[in-house]
């Protein structure tokens, strides 16, 4: 018989070790992060704009438009066409609108809310005149952008 002789097998390279596994984890964590900050940040600045952070959507926020004590807005009422009366509330209709007024004719014939260029809530619970501009509205039977408020005396 012939005799067999131990040939030494070359060791099989491992393509991943303990090194191997803490690169593929860098590799993945780093977009990971990166996508959640992102997402973290998007939904920061929304809610900061939704609710007039960063000096925008309260206040005076365009030019001639003045505030006293029983009124706000521009004073050139011929630019919002639109006016009603009735008693500011707080809210809007499903999402359109931030606050309404009530005309005392029942819910379908209040008029809806928002407004660019005064601060409404210093209004609420007070009998008011507000001259603004009808707008499209997803769901609120009249919606309007006020540019004035006066309170009725």
């Amino acid at each position: 018989m012939e005799e067999v002789q131990n040939v030494p097998v070359p060791p099989v390279p491992q393509t991943q070790g303990v090194d191997g596994n803490k690169n593929m984890l860098k590799k993945k964590a780093i977009p990971f992060i990166a996508g959640v900050l992102v997402i973290l940040f998007g939904v920061g600045t929304g809610y900061a704009l939704a609710r007039g952070g960063f000096g925008g959507g309260s206040g005076t926020a365009i030019p001639g438009a003045k505030e006293t004590e029983t009124e706000a807005g521009v004073d050139d009422e011929s630019l919002f066409p639109d006016l009603a009366e009735g008693m500011l509330k707080e809210g809007g209709f499903d999402g359109d609108g931030t606050h309404h007024l009530d005309r005392g004719m029942g819910e379908e014939k209040n008029v809806y809310l928002t407004s660019t260029v005064i601060n409404l809530q210093s209004f609420v619970g007070k009998e008011v005149q507000v001259w603004g501009e009808s707008i499209a509205s997803q769901k609120a039977p009249w919606l309007m952008d006020v540019g004035k408020i006066k309170i009725k005396k």
